[in-house]
């Protein structure tokens, strides 16, 4: 039987805040999650106990060599993939950089990057900036700003035999949508380009398959599923090793750590750890993929229903304008809302005083925010996680009645 919500909250300590006199409830999951003990007590360990660089014959740094191969065989697990195709690094953002600096050595004019208006400018600003420096053709893909929904025949009609990477998000941090990736990759492959994918949304609310989507590279963020600030980088061990990535001349020569730029967060590798044993361990099975599967099956379910709940509460009050994909659709628990005559700030300002934290703006999802016309106001973005409850979506629903 997996752990009871109740059961999960007795883990996170910052669950015991007040705020005003309030508990606080926290629906700023998709900008970050809460952490539990154990993650923290990793960190710590790992610090006054372990703390030393690697490969050296002592053994505080034969140590932290072991620290790396269970964290690379945790993530293997956690994305179904290999040890030697997880790359660590300070978060998605400077690893996308990384990848999309190594692959364009191999890229110029005539070639062409695919890139959707969903995404989080983490999965944007890069290819971007390899498409001034190399002189390669951008091509966005659609959204419809009606249903939140990526537009799949104008992403046929961007794919060509130009097209050498598609990079595409699994799931929009700013409006809940979950693409099917795995169909997009298809679609990449026909053509003769790979696929990067952004999962850093997705992974705190469904349990990423590499082998089922078939991406070359995959992206996510430690920090959104309730682990320490990290970010981590799938890449398939023959790309990871082939590719002629930016590297030092002593550094290693072998995948994965080639692509390990300086030295690493050596205690957000082992909270790292600490994470997916812990969500392991909410379910039973005779494996750790097969306890995540259980736990994420767990996590989606509560998920749909708090974010349902949430939604048609937030339906019904005047003024209130919600975004995304309606409840039955393919989608994470987050959606974005906006209140007529108050800009996304001033909203979650008053939302805080009562105890409810939830976030404002464009969440470095620019394209999203401008394609619904809110980049000035923005918009109020709201999360629900492993630890939110049905009595904090209705402290929600009836905070935002009393604002609008």
């Amino acid at each position: 039987m997996v752990a009871s919500v109740e059961d999960i909250r007795q883990n996170f300590p910052a669950l015991e805040r007040l705020h005003n006199g309030f508990p606080v409830a926290y629906f700023d999951g998709p900008g970050g999650t809460q952490v539990p003990r154990q993650v923290a007590d990793a960190v710590v360990e790992y610090l006054l106990h372990h703390n030393a660089n690697q490969h050296w014959s002592y053994p505080t740094s034969a140590e932290t060599d072991v620290v790396f191969s269970r964290a690379r065989e945790a993530m293997a697990d956690f994305l179904k993939a290999r040890p030697e195709e997880i790359v660590f690094g300070p978060n998605m953002t400077t690893l996308t950089y990384h990848l999309s600096r190594t692959l364009g050595r191999e890229y110029g004019p005539g070639d062409e990057i695919v890139i959707t208006e969903l995404d989080h400018h983490a999965n944007i600003g890069p290819w971007q900036a390899l498409a001034q420096e190399r002189g390669i053709t951008l091509q966005t893909v659609r959204f419809d700003t009606t249903t939140g929904l990526l537009d799949f025949e104008d992403l046929e009609s961007k794919l060509s035999d130009r097209t050498r990477l598609l990079a595409i998000g699994a799931a929009s941090n700013a409006l809940g949508t979950i693409t099917d990736v795995a169909r997009a990759t298809g679609m990449a492959h026909a053509v003769g380009a790979q696929v990067f994918v952004d999962a850093v949304h997705y992974a705190p609310h469904k349990l990423v398959d590499v082998e089922q989507i078939g991406c070359d590279y995959l992206s996510l963020s430690a920090y959104k599923f309730y682990g320490p600030h990290i970010g981590i980088l799938y890449g398939r061990h023959d790309l990871l090793q082939s590719l002629d990535v930016p590297k030092l001349q002593p550094a290693p020569d072998e995948a994965p750590a080639r692509f390990e730029t300086g030295t690493q967060v050596h205690e957000g590798v082992a909270g790292t750890t600490a994470i997916i044993d812990f969500l392991a361990v909410l379910s039973p099975g005779s494996s750790r993929r097969e306890r995540l599967n259980a736990t994420y099956d767990a996590f989606h379910e509560r998920g749909t229903e708090l974010i349902t709940a949430l939604w048609n509460g937030l339906k019904e009050i005047a003024g209130v304008t919600l975004y995304g994909p309606e409840p039955g659709h393919p989608r994470t628990p987050t959606l974005s809302f906006t209140v007529d005559g108050k800009d996304s700030r001033e909203v979650v300002t008053l939302l805080a005083e009562k105890g409810l934290f939830l976030t404002h703006g464009d969440f470095y999802a620019m394209t999203v925010a401008e394609r619904l016309g809110k980049a000035d106001e923005g918009l109020v973005r709201a999360g629900c996680a492993c630890y939110t409850t049905a009595e904090e979506i209705e402290r929600l629903i009836d905070a935002v009645r009393s604002v609008a």
